[in-house]
């Protein structure tokens, strides 16, 4: 009995003693890198701050919240947030924590975080390799609250030298392995569980090139991965998604030609003609266009309709004279033939549409105030015109200022 006693007493031991050890800084950053890796070629993270933030927010994959919900960037719930949650003590007491299955979930949703909130918008124009300005970058957004934030978030970079594994990763082709997930109960979007190794998803003699407007595209289709494509050309998928107005990442739903450079502010021709069900954004892709200049050219928004056989312009100050006729006005007679009567008075009965914008090219140091104040507007004004949700503006960003 005394021998058994002090068995079981010996395990307890050995249990509390196993368990009690703390996991390195070296452990968590070698479980981690590859999704950090992963999240910097999906969404353009540096793998680097993705890393030294997990470290610090989970006090190196030790912290309580960590270990209750997976949470290795301390992301609260939000309003949005619908999926399962925990309440642990930081700056308040119970405060509500997003819960996740597995770290994967809690890593991409951190990339999403920054990728989709206009206020860290800033951070996607910096080098990938300046940790700095990223690390400053953060606290300047008002990530952490900490006033030392950014000392230490550069301290942990570079006493585990993570820039290192942010330099490997800017010519990775990466490893869709780790997004082959079983679970269906997260809210979030991965890569297809179908898809295949690069070299099987892209073959050179399928991708079409051109030179169209002075830049080179490819023609992609329908069912590869943008991901895939950006790699297979080295370029950044933040960058192939910027440079063909995109916002989501993914598998393409259907063919179209990718600029695999900065898209002009204006096209080849003065004119275009819309043929068929094209939309603006087909329009904008097909002339080598930025979208947003399409727009400001022609007073529009991204939501509006245009019909067969309008005229659009693709330069500034291009004055459009479009003429058109509306369906009804085209009658028929009795033998469903039309008339030289009825093509008369239609031709009388046509329209002529005059559209002359005044566009404002922004230059260094400007904002919207400056700018509205320069035209005499209001910068709410300002904004509606052009359809902003966001005081940010870069520089060679073309605004409408009158219609």
């Amino acid at each position: 009995m005394v021998k058994h006693i002090a068995v079981t007493f010996f395990y307890c031991v050995l249990f509390n003693i196993v368990f009690a050890q703390k996991i390195t800084t070296k452990a968590y950053i070698d479980t981690y890198k590859n999704l950090a890796v992963a999240e910097m070629l999906r969404a353009g993270v540096p793998a680097a701050i993705t890393l030294a933030q997990g470290v610090l927010e989970t006090e190196s994959g030790n912290s309580d919240l960590v270990k209750k919900s997976n949470n290795h960037f301390g992301i609260k719930c939000k309003a949005e947030w619908t999926g399962e949650s925990v309440y642990h003590d930081d700056d308040e007491n119970g405060e509500c924590f997003r819960k996740y299955d597995s770290a994967i979930f809690s890593y991409r949703d951190h990339s999403d975080f920054l990728r989709t909130r206009a206020h860290y918008a800033f951070l996607f124009s910096l080098d990938p390799m300046d940790y700095k300005g990223w690390a400053y970058g953060l606290k300047q957004a008002g990530y952490a609250t900490n006033p030392r934030y950014p000392e230490i978030l550069i301290k942990t970079i570079e006493d585990n030298g993570l820039n290192d594994i942010t330099e490997q990763t800017l010519n990775q082709i990466p490893d869709y392995s780790i997004y082959q997930l079983e679970t269906t109960k997260s809210k979030f979007t991965f890569v297809d569980k179908s898809i295949k190794k690069i070299e099987e998803i892209i073959e050179p003699s399928k991708l079409k090139s051109k030179t169209y407007n002075g830049l080179k595209a490819v023609y992609a289709e329908s069912g590869m991965s943008l991901l895939a494509i950006a790699s297979h050309y080295n370029i950044p998928l933040t960058n192939l998604l910027d440079y063909n107005d995109l916002i989501i990442d993914g598998i393409l739903d259907n063919s179209v030609w990718l600029y695999l450079e900065r898209k002009r502010t204006e096209g080849l021709q003065e004119k275009y003609k819309v043929k068929g069900d094209e939309s603006l954004y087909d329009i904008a892709q097909s002339n080598g266009l930025q979208l947003s200049s399409l727009l400001a050219y022609n007073g529009l928004n991204e939501t509006d309709k245009i019909r067969p056989g309008s005229i659009l312009s693709l330069r500034s100050g291009v004055i459009i004279k479009e003429e058109y006729v509306e369906p009804d006005e085209v009658v028929e007679n009795s033998n469903n033939k039309k008339s030289k009567k009825d093509l008369t008075s239609s031709k009388k009965d046509k329209k002529e549409v005059k559209t002359k914008v005044k566009i404002h090219k922004v230059k260094n140091g400007e904002s919207l105030a400056t700018i509205a104040k320069k035209y005499k507007m209001n910068v709410s004004d300002l904004k509606e015109i052009n359809g902003l949700t966001s005081n940010k503006l870069k520089i060679g960003q073309q605004l409408i200022i009158s219609k």
